[in-house]
């Protein structure tokens, strides 16, 4: 929103500790006071508090946007701190968004935090975005990503993107006036199991700090409707090179969300993205058929080595992971060595696979499903559920 479009409202005026505060911003005569107060009365709904939604908070903070939304359902773990700057070890085990909130009141005292401790869902995301100027997507998951991109869409408001996968990331700007939006881009969501997140690959810590600052960068020049922003392109970054390409993004006049506008309501897309996955209460035949892959509840799998059953389960995460925690009764098998191990099988035997969150084991059973092995199950939510379930002694990474 443009300083220009606020100009009929009423004016919100600097106080003395502002003006000093601000003072560098109010120097830029693309800024000015005017567009200081414009910040000030602004309306900023950012989804995330952790590697991407950190510097967005933490710029977005100091720079004098009037109010903050936080959608986070997480709390602080030991492993978010090598790349969530906005959270310290004093918060480790509290719920992000009080975390973020202490944080956010010492870096400035007169930004408002609206804090929303849950999780973005199909339900709750219009009523709580449609008093935003616009959402800033800090997510690290496709299902999230998509009904961020939709709630922007169904409420004429903009979308500042940014991802970051391992030493890359990407940037754009969706659901501008005659701009795509992220369905022109990605029409559907991938299998949960093509692309892992954070949590499965790894990322360099700086990266989601590189990514993220370009966001609150855009996030600012919108609201003060100042410069070219990168509505129409996608910023490629390459922290490998330092290499920073810039793609041209057209708007698709057959998007459903934007385009033919065959989108009209939410929908979670959690399911949609799992749908490649059988009920563990599927029918024998139906496990065997096709090379499907059934899953396994952590409680389930619990139950059965309780009962002393004999069970082949296999850990397909790194070493250094398995010397961290691993499941009773399990050996390891790397995903990279999977296929090697694979005539080594009893292929009569059920095998049980898991991995931190359930994408690796899920790409590690689809193999062995393929290759013949009669009954494959993937544990579902991988080691980190079975501690959330299980073993709550066992350490988190």
């Amino acid at each position: 929103m443009s300083v220009d479009s606020r100009a009929g409202r009423e004016t919100t005026e600097l106080t003395r500790e502002e003006l000093i505060r601000y003072s560098r911003h109010i120097l830029l005569p693309q800024v000015g006071e005017e567009g200081q107060a414009a910040l000030k009365k602004s309306r900023v709904l950012l989804v995330g508090a952790g590697g991407l939604g950190s510097p967005v908070a933490l710029y977005l903070a100091a720079a004098g946007v009037g109010t903050l939304g936080l959608v986070d359902f997480d709390s602080v773990d030991l492993s978010n701190l090598q790349r969530q700057i906005l959270h310290g070890s004093s918060g480790i085990g509290s719920p992000k968004i009080d975390s973020a909130r202490d944080r956010l009141k010492d870096i400035n005292p007169n930004v408002h935090v609206e804090g929303y401790e849950t999780r973005l869902t199909a339900s709750n995301a219009l009523d709580i975005a449609r008093d935003y100027d616009l959402i800033v997507d800090g997510t690290d998951n496709f299902a999230t990503r998509y009904l961020v991109n939709d709630t922007a869409v169904l409420l004429g408001i903009q979308n500042v993107y940014g991802s970051v996968y391992r030493f890359e990331g990407q940037a754009s700007v969706f659901g501008a006036p005659d701009g795509p939006c992220y369905r022109c881009l990605f029409r559907e969501p991938p299998p949960p199991d093509l692309i892992p997140s954070c949590a499965e690959a790894g990322v360099l810590g700086v990266v989601p700090g590189l990514v993220g600052t370009i966001q609150a960068t855009e996030t600012i020049k919108i609201l003060l409707g100042v410069g070219e922003t990168l509505v129409g392109k996608l910023l490629l970054i390459d922290a490998m090179t330092m290499a920073f390409r810039t793609l041209e993004i057209r708007r698709d006049p057959e998007c459903p969300a934007c385009g033919t506008r065959e989108i009209k309501e939410l929908m979670d897309y959690d399911e949609l993205c799992g749908d490649t996955v059988q009920s563990a209460t599927s029918s024998s035949s139906e496990r065997s058929s096709g090379g499907a892959v059934t899953e396994i509840q952590p409680s389930q799998l619990a139950q059965r080595l309780e009962r002393g059953e004999k069970l082949e389960i296999i850990d397909v995460r790194e070493p250094y992971e398995w010397q961290i925690g691993h499941i009773p009764g399990a050996r390891l098998v790397p995903l990279g060595q999977i296929a090697e191990e694979i005539p080594r099988l009893d292929k009569r035997r059920e095998t049980i696979l898991y991995c931190k969150v359930g994408a690796r084991s899920m790409n590690a059973a689809k193999q062995l499903a393929s290759a013949g092995v009669a009954d494959v199950r993937n544990l579902a939510g991988g080691i980190l559920r079975w501690i959330d379930e299980v073993d709550p002694t066992m350490p988190r990474y």
